[in-house]
């Protein structure tokens, strides 16, 4: 199978798990390209963005681990002074693996929860 076809498979199976238990809390949503790593808080319900964070803003640059780290820092504090504290994790169809297992460890250590 092609890669796009792989990765188009983990998304809709990631994204039909969290639809089937995000009703009442948020999603923290990760995308990640060859040179940045981004992430939004979404509620679905409202259909609106309530925090996001990435390697545009002027703390972190480049797509490695410690920029993907910053950005799960920048993500928590954001949730927090939207007032979230618990989040879904979407990570799209993305492996839980390098940069986005570092965003979500650090986004945790941040106070989100999920």
């Amino acid at each position: 199978m092609a890669k796009l076809s792989l990765f188009e498979r983990r998304r809709r199976r990631v994204r039909t798990a969290i639809r089937s238990r995000a009703g009442e809390r948020p999603r923290l949503s990760v995308h990640r390209t060859g040179k940045h790593i981004y992430a939004q808080i979404i509620d679905d319900k409202a259909g609106r963005t309530v925090a996001a964070a990435s390697t545009l803003g002027a703390k972190a640059s480049g797509a490695n681990v410690d920029a993907a780290v910053q950005v799960g820092k920048d993500i928590a504090a954001a949730a927090k002074k939207a007032g979230v504290t618990s989040v879904v994790f979407d990570r799209g169809g993305f492996l839980f693996h390098g940069r986005v297992k570092a965003l979500a460890d650090a986004a945790r250590e941040g106070g989100l929860e999920f």
